[in-house]
């Protein structure tokens, strides 16, 4: 039997739905993106999070760790890679893959996939890593660096398809689901160990020290308030978190 390549949330993902929830204004948007599908195949699906509600939903998950924190009541869930996956042509209505490509070993590879088995869209909930005006990179731009790197080819991707749409996704303030944006109005959570946990780049990025200090330092000093203050009057903003819906045929 070939050995499994190493997934990166086996290490990271330990406690992961403790902090991460779907933000229900963001799985509206998702479902929206979807629409009148009857079958989806959630592609890096984790624990689950923005699997839509009535209509047949599989999961492909490479993650034990992310598997075993699935619940009860969800999805049937596969283990397996977005690169290969195991189903065959028009398997499904639709594929989603939701805020997973950045840490996929091939995202081309694994876009061309989930066109293969979706038989009428493909549904992306990404970031386009060259929107960078969140204010955390001026204390962490090791995180910004990290983003260059990793994140999606956006316009790429979508021009992979016979017609796409890119939607912005604005982060409400009171966001639930803790991925990196979420806190943007709440800057103090950045220095929790057990929301730094629940983020990917935290475990990514080792050389933070000196930015998360600094950050305290402003927080307690008023000096955040004075650059970054006029955000606390915002409901939303957009951090560039990006729906990509593509039509496959």
């Amino acid at each position: 039997m070939t050995k499994q390549p190493h997934a990166i949330y086996d290490d990271i993902g330990i406690g992961y739905t403790t902090r991460r929830q779907p933000d229900p204004r963001v799985a509206n948007a998702v479902r929206g993106a979807l629409g009148n599908v009857s079958s989806v195949l959630n592609v890096g699906a984790g624990a689950g999070s923005y699997e839509p509600q009535g209509c047949n939903v599989v999961a492909l998950e490479p993650s034990l760790e992310m598997l075993q924190q699935r619940a009860e009541d969800a999805a049937p869930a596969v283990q397996g890679w977005a690169e290969s996956i195991p189903f065959a042509d028009d398997s499904f209505d639709a594929c989603l893959a939701c805020l997973t490509l950045h840490h996929w070993r091939d995202q081309r590879a694994g876009v061309e996939e989930m066109i293969r088995v979706a038989r009428e869209r493909v549904v992306i909930f990404t970031f386009d890593a060259r929107v960078q005006s969140f204010w955390l990179y001026d204390y962490l731009p090791e995180f910004a660096a990290l983003d260059r790197k990793i994140g999606p080819d956006v316009d790429g991707i979508a021009s992979r398809f016979s017609s796409a749409e890119v939607l912005p996704v604005p982060i409400p303030h009171n966001c639930v689901d803790g991925f990196l944006g979420a806190y943007w109005r709440r800057p103090g959570a950045y220095l929790d160990t057990a929301v730094q946990a629940a983020i990917s780049s935290f475990s990514l990025v080792k050389d933070r020290e000196q930015g998360l200090a600094r950050l305290g330092d402003d927080l307690k000093s008023g000096l955040w308030r004075l650059r970054y203050g006029e955000l606390l009057d915002r409901r939303e903003l957009d951090l560039g978190y990006r729906l990509i819906v593509g039509v496959c045929r």
